[in-house]
């Protein structure tokens, strides 16, 4: 090879330049490698990238399969996907649109939701829509990390998570949010040519994050702006106008909407505080850790211990990518900046990671496992650095290759048991909302009709047909829907029946005489 000069020492299995070619260290075909004696691209090189880029698309694939074979097609919409899916006459009537929710979710569900109510069709669309996500979240960091080949493990890492198998499919924004969060933060940190393209996509990442949750995108932002302002190898007013544009562009349609239907952003914010049980300084770690298995809601979380198979997840995590953290400053690649190493950028995607997490751990008195979604998004690229690392340790050492087996095994096994769970449990429960609807119409209750209830009133009311009122004003009210609870006072002398056969027992259904 002509110009040869002599190599550096090899990093974590890296394809580098060594006098006589280019060699994977160990001659070992592994993650990322090449055999003894093979040439191939250099790691940054763009056939060297395309290579990754497929790579990851196949990944993308491989996931949305599982996602479709762990939860069912046919898996009735939820209470929140029901709310967003019923701004469609298809999915009608139209279910209360409360302050704490955004336009991003029924913007996705709009081109299949605005013609057809096949649930099939919209879970198998929204299939795809979640692997394209996936792949545009993490292809921004094929240029970024320092072993390319750690951006498909990282999307794998992520997929694999029960939370994010179980909402692929499903009219949630979280994953939305995660992988715009995950993309912005990749193009913020790139370097080299194509600025435009890389400050188009940090906007763009940052306008879906904030299109779908406000408050996420506030978050994502402010970690961006620091590092803008204080990281000489970033500094410019382009990351900065950047950053900006994408808040304001995802956040002028919640800012519209609070003006016009809620008199202004103070009063939103303060209904929208109000509806999550109040927005205060508290701490919720320990249930978030209780939920790391299930329920998707914890509200309240009392009563329910914690998973410890599920819960390993956390220290894995962690151990992974403090080693990958730590790796990646020791090496340096094209892109790298100086005195760092190529870890500053990982550093920002912890940094962003623990702000996106905060607001959940020590705000919010509640905790459902699918927040997390962004953070692990974020982690998981110096986890899979972490994790690439144990493996080119595996291939010199037996014992490191088995436990490595062991605990891979473990966890797939523990995640892709809890999404099909959680699917099964999901599936039945979410049929008592049909049965209810059944006896409400047996009883003749039918469109156009009121109810309101105390548990699940909302998705019960759109299964009839039926509007859901507040239990406030009983004289709009056809009928109350109650779970192992009275009615309201001004329903106690009203017939009740028994909801037969349910999922959750304890449903019954009070008519107006």
């Amino acid at each position: 090879m002509p110009g040869r000069t002599p190599g550096r020492a090899p990093a974590f299995g890296r394809t580098v330049p060594v006098p006589g070619g280019l060699l994977a260290p160990g001659g070992i075909r592994g993650l990322g490698g090449v055999g003894t004696g093979a040439t191939a691209a250099a790691p940054g090189s763009p056939s060297a990238l395309r290579r990754e880029a497929r790579k990851l698309a196949a990944v993308c694939a491989l996931l949305a399969l599982s996602a479709a074979v762990l939860v069912p097609l046919t898996l009735p919409l939820g209470w929140d996907e029901t709310v967003y899916a019923s701004r469609f006459s298809p999915y009608g009537p139209p279910t209360p649109f409360s302050a704490p929710r955004t336009r991003g979710v029924p913007l996705l569900l709009s081109p299949v939701a605005s013609w057809s109510d096949s649930v099939v069709l919209l879970r198998v669309w929204l299939l795809a829509l979640s692997s394209t996500a996936l792949y545009l979240g993490f292809r921004p960091w094929l240029r970024v990390v320092p072993r390319p080949s750690a951006v498909w493990v990282a999307a794998a890492l992520y997929g694999s998570l029960w939370t994010a198998l179980f909402y692929a499919g499903a009219a949630m924004p979280n994953h939305y949010t995660a992988m715009g969060a995950l993309a912005a933060a990749g193009c913020f940190a790139g370097h080299g040519p194509g600025r435009g393209a890389r400050y188009a996509g940090l906007a763009a990442g940052l306008a879906v994050a904030t299109l779908m949750r406000p408050n996420e995108g506030a978050a994502l932002a402010a970690p961006l702006l620091l590092a803008a302002v204080a990281v000489p190898a970033w500094r410019g007013r382009g990351r900065i106008w950047a950053v900006a544009a994408g808040v304001a562009a995802g956040a002028l349609p919640w800012l519209v909407e609070a003006r016009l239907r809620f008199g202004g952003v103070a009063q939103r914010l303060a209904e929208a505080s109000e509806v999550q049980g109040g927005m205060r300084p508290v701490l919720s770690v320990a249930d978030h850790l209780t939920s790391l298995d299930g329920p998707l809601l914890c509200r309240p979380c009392t009563g329910d211990g914690v998973g410890w198979a599920a819960a390993a997840w956390w220290p894995l995590l962690a151990l992974l990518a403090a080693l990958g953290l730590l790796a990646a400053r020791r090496t340096r690649t094209p892109w790298g900046m100086a005195g760092t190493g190529d870890a500053a950028p990982l550093w920002l995607a912890a940094a962003t990671a623990g702000s996106l997490t905060a607001q959940y751990f020590f705000l919010l008195p509640y905790a459902a496992p699918r927040f997390l979604l962004p953070g692990y998004a974020l982690l998981a690229v110096p986890a899979a650095l972490g994790l690439l690392r144990i493996a080119d340790r595996a291939r010199r050492s037996v014992p490191v290759a088995v436990v490595l087996t062991v605990v891979l095994a473990g966890h797939l096994s523990v995640q892709a048991g809890l999404a099909h769970t959680h699917a099964g449990i999901q599936e039945q429960a979410r049929e008592d909302w049909r049965r209810i609807a059944a006896v409400l119409h047996a009883h003749g209750v039918r469109a156009p009709c009121a109810v309101t209830g105390n548990d699940s009133a909302i998705p019960v009311a759109h299964a009839a047909g039926c509007i859901r009122t507040d239990p406030r004003t009983p004289e709009h009210s056809d009928a109350v829907v109650m779970r192992r609870a009275d009615p309201p006072p001004w329903a106690s002398d009203w017939p009740r029946h028994p909801v037969p056969d349910t999922y959750k027992s304890g449903w019954t259904v009070s008519l107006r005489p």
